[in-house]
């Protein structure tokens, strides 16, 4: 699916459209609360003009104290709803966003994901879209507000004396101009500031992340050296900013209010001539008093502009990444038989698959072996849709995957890697997100069959133990098997164990062996195999060696056509007689 490259006005208004009329609603009640914002200053202005004709009766000063409170209340009562309804708005957007990027995360190629740090996305995620509450919340409908009231005030200055009207404007094209020097490459400045502040919080979640190999290695000083780094740019670049934009933005509020320099002169030159009268003059200084405050309150948006817009661009970034093209429509097929042909594929420039073609054995097991690096585990991603092959086809059932739903290849083929991820949820939880809506009986009787019945149902809470970030409370050998549990419920025609029994150790590895047993039970299994004693059996070895298929068979004709799994077996059988005798 193509994206649009879009503005970032279109961009919020996508992301806008389940809210749009409350948007439009506060800010119409923005624009009453202008409206009633400008009363208190007429009031306020008809009884200075009374009281300096000294009438004194306090019956029309009590009529336009009112008015002026109506005015204020109205102000407040509009402000208030349409604040309330922009951050709803703000809210709704920000769980659109997430959601889009959530859902935009599983559309992209896995090396996408990959190849990005984790705390780069959560920064995306987390604080980079929670960055845009406060200026969604805040700057349409005050923004609207800030700009209404003073062109409501200047149009009734006009009103009143068009002379006054225009002296009481000089200030304002002086104080834009010093805001314009702020603007000099204003969009390069504060993209530093974000990249740095996205930098430091991924730096942060890399160390916390990594604290154990650090200290395990005794690279804290290193870690922390490049952590402090971060820090340290941020700070320069904060500093950077403000000192390059205070110098101006103090200017431009300082000049811009100074309205009253050129109106009470004017004023008073005009009133001694008898071309106003003392009401008009009285009036005409109250409005020029309250003209550029809301306009400097609008003006102090945009760094929110600025942040706003580098803020979408970021995120938009993500959404208009290239994704796996996919049909949306599930397609029959009529089995579910493996196949690769001419298969090439590199991560960037560097191509580690060279034409490889294989035929998996149908309800059988197919091993592939071969030297770290030789592309194994590439080969197993290939079939779950994790990347798509730059040349040659990956077919499922003869029907290549670049035409099958995402969604159909996901329920087609389950995978299951050496370091399966557990999310600190229950054990049950976890389980279950095999399928779900499955019933308890299910998720126990696949645990049964992956071997892990008796280990959960020693725990303090059994089936409800919480597993810890990452499943840490649980062993390596514990959570493969909950891993292997979680496939054997989704129950997918094709299985794909990526070296899962490469961690584990010997008495763990006859107990996942027997789970995987239960697990592949009339289904096409492809094994990346570590350990070459776990596939001995398998009715087809694929041996690879530097991205291409040098030779296949059984275990027994491979032992005689084929050095190099005569050199990984020996190799095999040398380690486990020794990791036999040191466990011994």
């Amino acid at each position: 699916m193509e994206q649009t490259k879009n503005n970032t006005f279109s961009w919020i208004l996508r992301f806008a459209a389940q809210c749009r009329r409350k948007m439009i609603a506060s800010v119409l009640l923005a624009v009453l609360g202008s409206i009633c914002g400008v009363i208190p200053y007429l009031s306020v202005s008809q009884i200075v003009i009374q009281i300096c004709r000294q009438d004194y009766k306090l019956t029309p000063i009590a009529f336009w104290a009112a008015i002026a409170l109506v005015g204020y209340l109205g102000n407040t009562w509009f402000e208030t709803i349409s604040t309330i309804l922009s951050h709803g708005s703000a809210f709704t957007i920000l769980k659109n966003i997430r959601t889009e990027l959530t859902g935009k995360l599983s559309r992209v190629p896995m090396g996408y994901i990959l190849d990005t740090p984790s705390g780069k996305f959560k920064t995306l995620l987390v604080d980079t879209v929670e960055k845009l509450e406060l200026p969604l919340a805040h700057m349409i409908p005050e923004l609207t507000a800030n700009i209404l009231i003073p062109v409501l005030m200047l149009v009734y200055l006009f009103v009143l004396d068009w002379r006054i009207a225009l002296i009481s404007l000089v200030t304002i094209p002086v104080g834009l101009m010093c805001y314009m020097g702020m603007m000099t490459d204003y969009e390069k400045r504060y993209s530093r500031v974000l990249t740095a502040e996205k930098n430091m919080d991924a730096a942060i979640v890399e160390y916390i992340n990594g604290i154990e190999v650090i200290k395990a290695f005794n690279q804290s000083a290193a870690s922390y050296g490049k952590y402090a780094a971060a820090v340290k740019e941020n700070e320069s670049a904060k500093a950077t900013w403000f000192r390059q934009t205070n110098s101006f933005y103090v200017a431009g509020i300082s000049i811009m209010p100074s309205c009253l320099l050129g109106v009470l002169p004017l004023g008073a030159y005009l009133y001694l001539r008898g071309s106003i009268t003392a009401s008009v003059l009285i009036t005409c200084i109250i409005l020029a008093l309250g003209l550029v405050k809301p306009l400097i309150q609008a003006l102090q948006y945009t760094d929110s502009l600025a942040m706003v817009d580098s803020t979408v661009k970021e995120i938009t970034r993500l959404l208009e990444a290239v994704e796996l093209n996919r049909p949306i429509q599930p397609v029959q097929l009529e089995n579910h038989h493996i196949s690769f042909q001419n298969v090439c594929f590199g991560y960037g420039d560097t191509e580690v698959l060279h034409k490889v073609s294989f035929d998996a054995v149908p309800g059988g097991i197919t091993a592939i072996v071969g030297p770290s690096g030789s592309g194994k585990s590439t080969v197993a991603r290939l079939i779950a849709s994790f990347w798509e092959a730059d040349s040659g086809a990956v077919k499922i059932g003869g029907i290549d995957v670049r035409n099958l739903p995402l969604s159909q290849v996901m329920d087609t083929v389950a995978y299951v890697s050496q370091d399966n991820f557990l999310f600190h949820m229950t054990i049950k939880e976890n389980i279950r997100l095999g399928k779900s809506g499955a019933t308890d009986e299910e998720v126990i009787a696949a645990a049964k069959q992956a071997s892990c019945h008796d280990f959960i149902s020693a725990l303090p809470h059994g089936y409800d133990t919480l597993v810890g970030d990452g499943g840490g409370s649980l062993s390596g050998g514990e959570r493969q098997r909950i891993a292997i549990a979680r496939a054997i419920l989704k129950n997918s025609p094709v299985v794909v164990l990526d070296e899962a029994t490469a961690f584990t150790d010997p008495e763990n590895e006859a107990v996942i062996q027997a789970s995987i047993n239960k697990l592949v039970q009339g289904k096409t299994l492809i094994v990346i195999a570590h350990r070459l004693s776990t596939i001995i059996e398998a009715e087809k070895i694929l041996v690879m060696n530097q991205g291409q298929i040098e030779a296949q068979g059984t275990h027994r004709e491979l032992l005689q056509s084929s050095e190099l799994y005569r050199e990984l077996w020996e190799a095999h059988i040398s380690a486990k007689d020794t990791g036999e005798e040191a466990y011994a």
